[in-house]
């Protein structure tokens, strides 16, 4: 989780199972990537444009998620989803939706305008469109960003929220000339504060812990956009949406979207059903099926998409020496090498937590800690007081073995599978024993990464564009608030870099400070970056502004099926 989806991402996260394919390991001298030509361009989308005029009115889309949405509140713990923010994107006010560069841009439905109006201390200000109203009759008010800011504050610990960063560092948040002005003061700079209140939801289903934490539970109360729910049915595993007549703005074109709870390696094949109108085309065996099926495109696109693998600290790997000898042990250069061979784009090992490499300001920050290492991850392990018992066999320490669990779910592709196999492999070779543990697809979120109940594990964050959402991921944890710092690693000197990061307004100077942080993320094993997933998609033919959407929102208004 981090993050996110939005309403760009099906699939995702702020957070979906990575599917990485792995192999033998390498000794780290073979890379793909470099003999592919140039990588995506940040902006690099795959839609099909087409004007409102070239897409007909009417017809259904049928889009998939990977399992069935428990949390639909996206600022809760639970909610951070991404494909439970994709859906409910659909429905609830994106103030600021992002154009291809990644820029956000006030939705004129919405907003009339958003601005920083003071920079002593700095107040923005938002005017809200006063034909904009929720789903129950009330218009949208100041009174929906106040029950936002207060619940992710940080200062009532019942809210379970998922991220308080910049929200704590809200000063205020009152009415202006009227309801529909909002004044959002700040008590330091905060640069990224475009990317707060995304989505918009609305003070009577927030204002009360017992509202925020369970009041959008398998449920979606109030709405406010283009669309409507029209069922939730969790026999069939389908949330149906249809347009809503009370809906201000420009029509849709479509006149439904449904999106049915699937496994991932059920995708390929619902496709080639027909029973989906897209589905990820970037594992060689789903790749070279699709793109041979009758009506299909396949569209390709530069996402804010990184693969890693998330160490926990909740037991053996609290020390600190472990988790470096982890990150010696593993061989990334081999893992990415045997995910890109079949791609026609290259694939570069990721060295960076905050940035993409097709991003300014990213810098390769990994280091030694990047690099495979097996003689120094073994002299780790002796430093730590582990016993080397032989080849094959685990250390030991006080008579305990090195043990550690890999978690995945038990919907991941077969490619998943195998990363965790390898990854096994890898460290079985420094003397670490390492057990796969497959629970319900349903459960491994929900149970135990949201919850820290894991050693190591792989996942997605996705469309972290304001590098400032990033900061619940790497934060020291409090309490039992584990933020989206699922694995629970952080310490006080990379909070205080965030934070000058996140409040500075020159790009130059921020990005410098999180390079800063990043090096010290490396340095502390919070978890190995692998690389940038590319976003590869098998679309249906005739489908119109839709498809891969890189740093970009779609626009579920726009969507549609040409003429």
């Amino acid at each position: 989780m981090p993050r996110p989806l939005r309403s760009t991402a099906v699939a995702v996260v702020t957070v979906s199972a990575a599917l990485v394919l792995a192999s033998c390991s390498s000794s780290g001298d073979s890379d793909g990537a470099a003999k592919k030509g140039k990588a995506p361009a940040a902006d690099a989308q795959g839609l099909n444009p087409q004007p409102a005029s070239n897409v007909r009115q009417g017809g259904s889309l049928k889009l998939s998620v990977q399992q069935w949405i428990s949390q639909y509140n996206s600022y809760q713990v639970d909610g951070k989803n991404g494909d439970a923010q994709a859906i409910l994107e659909e429905f609830e006010p994106v103030l600021m939706p992002r154009d291809a560069q990644g820029v956000a841009h006030p939705d004129p439905d919405y907003l009339v305008s958003a601005a920083v109006t003071s920079t002593s201390p700095q107040v923005v200000t938002y005017k809200l469109n006063p034909k904009a109203k929720w789903s129950d009759g009330k218009p949208l008010s100041y009174r929906d960003f106040a029950a936002i800011w207060k619940a992710l504050r940080g200062t009532d610990d019942r809210y379970l929220v998922a991220d308080s960063s910049g929200y704590n560092q809200i000063s205020g948040v009152t009415r202006g000339a009227n309801d529909q002005e909002v004044k959002v003061t700040f008590d330091k700079t905060y640069a990224d504060w475009q990317a707060l209140f995304r989505p918009l939801l609305p003070a009577d289903q927030m204002d009360t812990p017992d509202k925020f934490n369970k009041g959008w539970s398998e449920k979606i109360p109030v709405t406010a956009g283009p669309w409507k729910l029209k069922a939730l049915d969790k026999t069939a595993q389908t949330v149906t949406t249809v347009p809503d007549p009370a809906w201000w703005g420009t029509k849709p074109k479509l006149d439904s979207i449904t999106w049915r709870a699937m496994a991932i390696p059920a995708q390929t094949e619902a496709y080639l059903n027909k029973e989906i109108d897209y589905t990820p085309a970037i594992l060689p065996e789903d790749y070279k099926r699709l793109v041979k099926a009758p009506g299909t495109e396949i569209r390709t696109g530069a996402r804010w998409d990184e693969v890693h693998i998330t160490l926990g600290n909740h037991g053996l790997l609290k020390d600190l020496k472990l988790r470096q000898a982890v990150d010696l042990a593993v061989d990334r250069k081999g893992i990415i090498a045997a995910f890109s061979k079949d791609l026609n784009v290259p694939v570069p090992p990721l060295d960076n937590h905050f940035f993409m490499p097709n991003q300014k300001g990213y810098q390769a920050n990994a280091g030694k800690w990047g690099t495979y290492d097996l003689e120094g991850a073994k002299k780790l392990l002796t430093e730590a007081g582990w016993k080397d018992n032989g080849a094959g066999k685990p250390r030991t320490k006080d008579g305990k073995p090195l043990a550690l669990q890999y978690l995945i779910s038990a919907g991941s592709s077969t490619s998943s599978v195998d990363q965790a196999q390898i990854v096994q492999q890898q460290l079985g070779q420094a003397g670490i024993k390492v057990t796969i543990q497959k629970v319900a697809e349903s459960d491994f979120f929900d149970k135990f990464i949201n919850r820290g109940n894991f050693d190591l594990t792989s996942f997605r964050n996705v469309d972290e564009i304001f590098r400032s959402l990033l900061f619940p991921v790497f934060q020291q944890t409090k309490g039992s608030q584990l933020y989206q710092n699922f694995g629970g690693i952080g310490s006080p000197e990379i909070d205080k870099l965030m934070t000058q990061a996140g409040q500075s307004t020159d790009p130059d100077t921020s990005n410098a400070l999180y390079n800063q942080a990043d090096k010290l993320i490396w340095a502390e094993g919070h978890s190995i970056e692998l690389y940038q997933r590319p976003q590869i998609q098998a679309v249906r033919e005739g489908l119109a502004n839709f498809g891969p959407p890189g740093l970009g929102d779609w626009n579920f208004v726009k969507m549609g099926w040409q003429k």
